[in-house]
């Protein structure tokens, strides 16, 4: 088993972490079916960021985004309230969730793909390549996220829905992507692998809790991100 090598507490805390994550995200997707958001795609959003943000998320989903489903946006809610920013950075962060999960999957069940994108030729790592696919993903996720969030509520056309999805998520998508990636780095280059003699790959459990913190490095570092973007009125308030 990939993991044999990585002490049992360990194992067992990444195990524990991912169970409770999915138990809090199958929670908040059961809410939704009986309280739909007002935005289908925030019905998304929640779920996916609950995997990483687990009990956390959980609360803030209660507290704050269940209301979203029947209360219309305070219109004395400033743009850079912290609620209204770390709701704007949570919407940033499921499309980077949802392109990292894909991207990961792809390159965990096809390895030819990572290949394609530097393995062996420009890296020795295969993490490292499966990153380029893992931002490809995220991106194309996240424009799609903002995409079906601004369309129907600016009453946009395609082509201007997917400009203005370009426009307000690119730096945001890019910070929350160089947050996760440098947290990564961190635990698998300067933790694990001089500690257990590896890197975690994907198909172990370690790997996806170091992925869980390095989601939440990702949301910290795209919160500043956001704030600007809605104080420059770059972005609508979820």
């Amino acid at each position: 088993m990939d993991s044999h090598v990585f002490p049992t507490l360990l194992h067992t805390v990444s195990i524990g972490s991912l169970v409770v994550a999915i138990l809090c995200a199958s929670l908040v997707t059961m809410d939704e079916i009986r309280h739909p958001q007002r935005m289908w795609i925030m019905n998304l959003v929640w779920p996916l960021t609950t995997l990483f943000g687990s009990v956390v998320w959980l609360w803030f989903y209660f507290r704050h985004g269940r209301q979203s489903a029947h209360t219309p946006n305070s219109p004395e809610r400033k743009r850079t309230d912290s609620i209204t920013v770390a709701k704007a950075a949570t919407h940033c962060g499921a499309g980077c969730t949802l392109g990292d999960l894909l991207g990961e999957g792809l390159v965990l069940i096809a390895p030819g793909v990572a290949v394609w994108f530097g393995w062996h030729s420009l890296f020795q790592e295969k993490m490292i390549a499966a990153w380029i696919v893992d931002f490809i993903f995220a991106y194309l996720c996240g424009i799609a996220f903002q995409y079906f969030t601004i369309t129907p509520m600016q009453h946009l056309s395609l082509k201007q829905g997917l400009i203005r999805a370009l426009k307000v998520d690119t730096a945001s998508i890019a910070a929350w992507q160089v947050g996760m990636y440098g947290v990564m780095a961190m635990i698998q280059f300067l933790w694990f692998s001089p500690s257990y003699g590896r890197t975690a790959p994907a198909s172990t459990p370690e790997f996806w809790f170091a992925m869980q913190l390095a989601m939440l490095a990702g949301f910290f570092i795209s919160y500043p991100v956001n704030a600007f973007l809605l104080h420059q009125g770059t972005k609508e308030p979820m």
